[in-house]
């Protein structure tokens, strides 16, 4: 039995914040249409929680970034991994950067004061899964075999 060199790339051909925007921006056009407004405009406590998830994405994704660059490797899915990063938010979820775009995109949905968006999420993170986090998790689970495999037993994906 031969056994193939893993692939040179996880061969994802496109930024995958795009499919967060398509999501919201399927869900913005869907509120001109048809408005949904999540509370009444001016609303404090839909503001602070959009303050609250936007923190949480700039803590977050500064942190995954951080950890990326002490473990010299990139973040871009069409270019060969160096390493494994598994420090900082890694050590609780192996899609930070993922996982802070989704808060990233309740907070400006909670901004825009829409459902739509809302209730789009859970298609865009059908589509993350299926389009980009999957891709990424076959490549480095053959470019880092007893690695990854050890790190997918004690991380789980999201939370």
């Amino acid at each position: 039995m031969t056994i193939s060199p893993p692939p040179p790339h996880a061969g994802v051909r496109f930024p995958p914040p795009l499919v967060y925007v398509a999501g919201f921006l399927a869900g913005w056009l869907a509120h001109r249409a048809w408005p949904l407004a999540i509370t009444a405009p001016g609303n404090r406590g839909r503001d602070a929680a959009a303050a609250v998830a936007i923190v949480l994405w700039l803590v977050l994704m500064s942190s995954a970034l951080g950890t990326f660059r002490r473990a010299r490797t990139t973040m871009l899915p069409h270019r060969p991994a160096t390493a494994l990063a598994t420090g900082g938010p890694y050590r609780f979820t192996r899609n930070p950067m993922y996982l802070s775009l989704a808060a990233l995109y309740v907070g400006l949905a909670l901004l825009a004061n829409s459902w739509w968006p809302l209730a789009l999420l859970p298609v865009v993170v059908l589509a993350m899964n299926r389009a980009v986090i999957a891709r990424e998790e076959r490549y480095l689970a053959g470019a880092f075999p007893a690695e990854y495999a050890a790190y997918r037993q004690r991380v789980r994906r999201w939370l």
